[in-house]
C-alpha cells in the first residue's frame, strides 16, 4: 500500500488512481478500470489492450464520466459488469450512458453502450473504442470484415499509417499466438482504425464515427446512440496448454544486446516567458551542464524583439550550442516576416547555430476528411528561411508531433535536420497508459527513418505536460493536479515517474542516432526546477532534473543496447562514459518493486539488483 508520502513522491500528488478489478472469464482475465477493461488477456497472452466507452469534446478533449450504480456479479466461470454514466457538458447539457459487460467460460466478452441524452450533447466522438496492442502484433496478418460484406485479407502497418488503415469495419480478426485467433465484431455504428503509434500511442485505435464526417456534432435530444463490441477466440490447440508468462518470473534478467551508437546531445528549451527565470538558473555556479538550448520564437503568441535581448544573454552563459524554432506566422511576405526575426536577432547580439521554422498553422492536425489550411509551399518558406539567415543550419519539420510530420511530409533534402515532438497524454493520461507510449517510440523513430534515411534528426521538446494541443483550441488546464489528458500540467512532472519516463524515453530512442534530444524546459511547468511554492527536493529540483543531468553527462559516449525479459516493466542500457567508464543504467517503469539479474553482464558486485517503484540506478560495471 502506498502512502502519502510515497506517492507524492512518485507522482507529484497524494491522490492516487482506483486499483482496477481483475475479472476472469476461463482463461479470459481482464482489468476493470473506471467502468472501461483494458489488459484483456487470453491464457497469459494480451490480446486487446483495451475496450472502452470514450466521450470527446469539441477540443477532442476526454469526459471523465461521473459513474453510478456499477455492479459486478462473478458466475458460472465468467462475469457480469453493469453501471450507469454521466458526462456534464456545456451550457447544462447532459449525457447519460448505461453499460453492460458479460464474459462467460468460453472466453465470449460482449461490451454494450448506450447513450441518452435529455438536452442534446454536442462531441467529437461518443461511444466504443477498442485498442490493438502493438508489441508483436504490427506488421502480422489481420482480416477485416467491412460493413458491406467483403472480405480483405491484409496486415497491420509495421511503419506508421499517417492516415486510417481501414475503413468501414465490421469486424477485424487477428493472431494472438499460433493457433489462437481473435475476432472483434463491433456494431450499432461504421467503424474505422488509425494507428495511434502516431500521437505515441501504444495501440492501433478501432473507433466509432468515420472521422470523415462532419465534428463535432450533436446527439439529438432523446435519441439512443446503441453499440456493441463482441470479442470471441478461437482456440485451436491441441490440448491447449498454458503460454509462459515471463511477468510471473522473480527475477528480470538483463542481458547485452547488438545494437550500439553514441549517446545523443541533450537540449533544453526555453521561452521567452521563462527566459528570465532561466537566465538566474544558469548563472548560478552549479547550473546543469547541457549540450543544446533550444529558444522558441512565436510572433502569433505575441513574442518580439525584446526576445532576442534575453536570449543573448542566455546564449553568453552557456557552454554548448544553441537553436532558434520559429513558428512562422505566413501572413504576410515570408522575405519581409523572416527578415524582421533576422534583424531583430542581429540587433539584440543572438547567433543561434542553427534555426528550425516552421509554419504556425502546421502545428495544427489535419485530420482525415478536413480541408487542409491555407500555406505557404514548404520550399517557399525555406528559401526565405536561407535567406533570412545566411550560413546557419536550416531545420524544418513539425514543432508539433511526428502525426504532422507523418501526414505533411516536409522536403527533407533542402533541409539540414529533421525535427518533432511527442506527448504522452494526447489520448489517455493514467499512470500504465503514459509508460506504454515509451513502446511505440522505436516504431516513430523507424518510420522517422524510412521516410528520411540517414538525414540528421532531432527530437523534443517532449514533455509529459502538453505544451500545445494540435487537434482543439486549447491545451486543459489542470487547477487540481489529476491526471488528464492534453493538461497543460500534469503531477507527475514532480515526482520520480517523470525521471524514470525520461530516462526510458531516451534508452527507447539511443537507436535512433539521434543529433539532439530535448526532454524539458529548464523553468516554468515543463521544468527541471519547481513553481515557487512547490514541495520539491533539495535547491527546488524536479526529479526530472536527475535524468536530465545523468542522459547530458553521457552524451557523446558509446552505448551499447542491453535486453530486458521483461521490457514492458525494466528497460536498461550500456554507456562507455568518457569521465566515469561502463555503465549500466535501470529504469523500472512501474509502480512495483523490481529484482533484477545482472550475471549475464558479469556484474560481480552482486548477482542482482533490487529497483524500487520508478526507480533509476546506475551502476558502474567492470572494466
Amino acid at each position: 500500500m502506498i502512502d502519502d508520502k510515497l506517492a507524492f513522491a512518485l507522482f507529484g500528488t497524494t491522490r492516487r488512481e482506483a486499483e482496477p478489478r481483475i475479472l476472469k472469464a476461463g482463461k479470459l482475465s481482464v482489468q476493470l478500470a473506471g467502468g472501461n477493461l483494458r489488459m484483456i488477456s487470453y491464457d497469459g497472452v494480451e490480446v486487446l489492450r483495451a475496450v472502452s466507452y470514450l466521450v470527446r469534446d469539441r477540443d477532442w478533449g476526454t469526459y471523465d464520466p461521473e459513474i453510478s450504480g456499477l455492479a459486478v456479479e462473478e458466475r458460472d466461470g465468467g462475469f457480469v459488469v453493469s453501471y450507469s454514466a454521466r458526462c456534464q457538458g456545456p451550457d447544462e447539457t447532459v449525457l447519460d450512458i448505461s453499460a453492460r459487460i458479460e464474459a462467460d467460460a468460453a472466453g465470449r466478452l460482449t461490451f454494450r453502450g448506450e447513450a441518452r441524452s435529455t438536452t442534446g450533447f454536442e462531441t467529437n466522438r461518443c461511444g466504443l473504442c477498442i485498442l490493438h496492442p502493438i508489441v508483436g502484433v504490427a506488421g502480422t496478418a489481420v482480416q477485416v470484415e467491412h460493413v458491406d460484406g467483403s472480405i480483405e485479407d491484409t496486415t497491420l502497418p509495421d511503419l506508421i499509417d499517417p492516415w486510417q488503415p481501414f475503413k468501414g469495419m465490421r469486424a477485424i480478426t487477428h493472431t494472438a499466438l499460433p493457433g489462437v485467433s481473435v475476432e472483434c465484431r463491433m456494431e450499432g455504428d461504421t467503424f474505422e482504425m488509425e494507428d495511434q503509434r502516431n500521437w505515441s500511442d501504444a495501440s492501433y485505435k478501432t473507433y466509432v464515427r468515420p472521422l470523415a464526417l462532419p465534428w463535432p456534432y450533436t446527439i439529438a435530444a432523446n435519441e439512443p446512440v446503441v453499440q456493441q463490441v463482441t470479442l470471441g477466440i478461437t482456440d485451436r490447440r491441441e490440448g491447449s496448454a498454458a503460454s509462459a508468462d515471463a511477468k510471473g518470473e522473480i527475477f528480470i534478467r538483463i542481458e547485452p544486446g547488438e545494437c550500439e551508437g553514441v549517446v545523443p546531445a541533450i537540449g533544453l528549451i526555453i521561452t521567452p516567458e521563462e527566459a528570465r527565470a532561466s537566465l538566474e538558473v544558469l548563472s548560478r555556479p552549479d547550473a546543469i551542464k547541457v549540450q543544446e538550448l533550444l529558444f522558441h520564437f512565436d510572433p502569433l503568441a505575441g513574442h518580439g524583439p525584446e526576445a532576442f535581448v534575453d536570449f543573448a544573454a542566455i546564449a553568453r552563459v552557456h557552454q554548448g550550442t544553441t537553436s532558434l524554432e520559429i513558428a512562422v506566422p505566413c501572413q504576410r511576405s515570408l522575405d519581409d516576416e523572416l527578415q524582421e526575426i533576422a534583424s531583430a536577432m542581429r540587433a539584440a547580439g543572438f547567433a543561434p547555430d542553427a534555426v528550425m521554422v516552421c509554419p504556425a498553422i502546421d502545428r495544427q492536425s489535419t485530420p482525415p476528411g478536413s480541408k487542409w489550411p491555407d500555406c505557404p509551399p514548404l520550399e517557399d518558406v525555406y528559401a526565405a528561411a536561407r535567406k533570412a539567415f545566411p550560413g546557419i543550419r536550416l531545420g524544418g519539420g513539425m514543432l508539433s508531433y511526428f502525426t504532422e510530420l507523418n501526414r505533411k511530409r516536409v522536403p527533407g533534402d533542402r533541409l539540414s535536420f529533421i525535427s518533432h515532438c511527442t506527448n504522452p497524454i494526447v489520448h489517455a493520461a493514467d499512470d500504465i497508459s503514459v509508460m506504454q507510449t515509451l513502446e511505440a517510440l522505436p516504431f516513430v523513430t523507424r518510420s522517422v527513418r524510412a521516410i528520411y534515411g540517414d538525414k540528421s534528426y532531432r527530437i523534443g521538446p517532449s514533455t509529459i505536460p502538453m505544451r500545445q494541443n494540435p487537434y482543439g483550441s486549447r491545451t486543459m488546464d489542470n487547477p487540481d493536479g489529476g491526471r488528464i489528458p492534453m493538461a497543460n500540467r500534469d503531477p507527475r512532472h514532480n515526482g520520480d515517474f517523470a525521471e524514470a519516463f525520461a530516462m526510458a524515453y531516451a534508452a527507447q530512442v539511443l537507436d535512433a542516432g539521434l543529433e539532439c534530444l530535448t526532454l524539458s524546459a529548464l523553468t516554468g511547468p515543463f521544468g527541471l526546477f519547481a513553481d515557487d511554492g512547490e514541495p520539491t527536493p533539495a535547491g527546488g529540483r524536479r526529479p526530472l532534473f536527475n535524468a536530465v543531468e545523468r542522459l547530458a553527462g553521457f552524451a557523446g559516449s558509446r552505448w551499447q543496447a542491453c535486453r530486458s525479459s521483461d521490457p514492458t516493466s525494466v528497460l536498461a542500457f550500456r554507456v562507455m562514459a568518457i569521465e566515469t567508464g561502463a555503465q549500466i543504467v535501470l529504469i523500472n517503469t512501474g509502480r512495483e518493486r523490481k529484482v533484477v539479474d545482472l550475471r549475464a553482464l558479469e556484474f560481480r558486485d552482486s548477482a542482482s539488483v533490487t529497483l524500487e517503484p520508478y526507480g533509476v540506478i546506475v551502476l558502474a560495471l567492470p572494466a
